[in-house]
């Protein structure tokens, strides 16, 4: 069969008058994360970024990719779409930072099968504004319309962010039995363990449009907290010396995340009654009729970064931290042997 007057991109479901459309109204908020080193805006075919015009001067660069998972089906679902941008820049820059790293940039690959540019826009500005938080430059992305791919309403988001520090300057280092445990406390169930959180949320027999039975505002609301950012707070610490190691707590919980920091014959004795389960994570083991060790080792329960530090400059950096909003709570310390040893009581 022959098509008389020809068909077009627009026809066959990609509109690339929206993704330029698109392009022009994201570029104030990645002006807005600016930092130096940037050296161009959006829209060529590559990014440029000058690492001496950053302040480095024998760098080495780090890298990080992730996602949000399954959280996305309830931004989907309840059509709240405006932080799930900062979960995708936090489950990057935060990992950025346990390298001893400073994130200097990030890149987002955003997918759909029709481009809504209202709602790619609020999802972008979420982007920008995790980037701004952290310092991080939002200098470019790639915006895919892919029909067929994904129903209607639906999308994917990937993240790319780079970090640097000077040579030398890597984490984990010197760790050693007796270094302290610094955890440093969760906004919540940040996006790890989302398929669990949505199954248990299906036996609950609530909608995300219920009043959150552990909270103000509704369900899906609640369960869409983003990830806490700690990098500024993190590199402030670093910079004040005595860290040894950080852990970004994600899927895996403390039990599984912890032991990437700490040298082969060295494991973490950590006390459960040293923080109080939030009341998501209270309300998720209920329902869910979790046991205490898959909780530890499918959430975050509460605490989202440990610092590994000296002993000596604990107390000056648990001040520090406390001053730069987080709240920081003495989990244990690092012991011989390998393995998470828990103790006290935590649901």
């Amino acid at each position: 069969m022959t098509i008389k007057n020809g068909l077009t991109y627009a026809e066959a479901g990609v509109d690339i008058d929206a993704g330029n459309s698109l392009v022009e109204r994201i570029k104030p908020a990645a002006k807005r994360t600016a930092r130096p080193g940037v050296m161009a805006g959006l829209g060529g075919f590559g990014a440029l970024f000058d690492l001496k015009g950053a302040g480095y001067q024998d760098p080495i660069l780090v890298a990080a990719t992730d996602g949000v998972g399954t959280k996305l089906r309830i931004a989907i679902d309840t059509g709240n779409v405006d932080t799930i941008g900062v979960d995708l820049v936090a489950m990057c820059v935060n990992d950025l930072v346990c390298q001893g790293a400073e994130p200097l940039f990030f890149l987002d690959y955003f997918a759909t099968g029709k481009l809504d540019v209202d709602d790619a826009t609020r999802i972008i500005n979420g982007i920008a504004a995790g980037c701004e938080a952290s310092g991080c430059a939002l200098i470019g992305g790639e915006t895919a319309e892919m029909p067929g791919m994904y129903h209607d309403g639906d999308f994917d988001l990937a993240g790319f962010s780079v970090g640097a520090m000077e040579r030398g300057a890597d984490l984990p280092r010197d760790v050693g039995a007796g270094d302290v445990l610094l955890g440093l406390a969760s906004d919540g169930v940040h996006s790890n363990g989302y398929s669990l959180v949505r199954r248990i949320v299906d036996v609950s027999g609530l909608g995300w449009a219920d009043d959150a039975p552990f909270t103000g505002g509704t369900l899906g609301e609640a369960l869409l907290a983003p990830t806490r950012l700690y990098v500024r707070q993190a590199l402030a610490a670093i910079r004040a010396g005595g860290v040894n190691g950080l852990a970004h707590i994600t899927g895996g919980g403390l039990t599984e995340n912890l032991p990437r920091v700490l040298p082969d014959g060295l494991g973490a004795d950590v006390d459960l009654d040293a923080w109080t389960l939030p009341p998501v994570f209270r309300w998720l083991a209920d329902q869910g009729g979790m046991a205490e060790a898959e909780m530890l080792k499918t959430f975050n329960a509460g605490i989202g970064m440990v610092l590994v530090v000296k002993a000596e400059a604990a107390a000056a950096l648990t001040t520090l931290l406390t001053a730069e909003g987080e709240t920081v709570f003495a989990l244990g310390h690092v012991t011989k042997g390998e393995g998470v040893r828990y103790t006290g009581k935590l649901v």
